[in-house]
């Protein structure tokens, strides 16, 4: 999948979870620009700090049999959010993130599955 791609799913993801949890206010997002912005900052995020993070946290990783991989991301997740600046785009609490983070990762790898089929 292509960054392009990546950025706009997150871009549809982003807005269509901060729609889907507006009433219980756990994750906001000011427009859809803040939306493209986040998504940018993520995949860039993902591009270059990632790996690094992934290397530095493999011990604790293997030893949680993966489990560590979602405080990753959802550590990124929070940086994205202080990147883009937390009056457009922020989650209500680090829960918040990690419950982010998941459903994010969950997205991600069910429409990742889908574009590696067509191919």
């Amino acid at each position: 999948m292509t960054f392009l791609q990546r950025v706009i799913i997150n871009v549809i993801s982003f807005t269509a979870l901060a729609g889907l949890l507006q009433s219980t206010q756990i994750f906001y997002v000011g427009s859809i620009w803040a939306a493209l912005g986040a998504a940018i900052v993520l995949a860039l995020l993902n591009a270059f700090v990632k790996p690094f993070l992934v290397i530095i946290s493999l011990p604790i990783t293997i030893m949680t049999l993966g489990l560590f991989s979602i405080i990753i991301n959802a550590l990124l997740l929070e940086l994205t959010a202080y990147l883009v600046g937390t009056h457009n785009f922020h989650f209500a609490s680090f829960g918040a993130t990690i419950l982010m983070a998941i459903i994010m990762s969950v997205i991600n790898a069910i429409v990742s599955n889908y574009f590696n089929r067509e191919n």
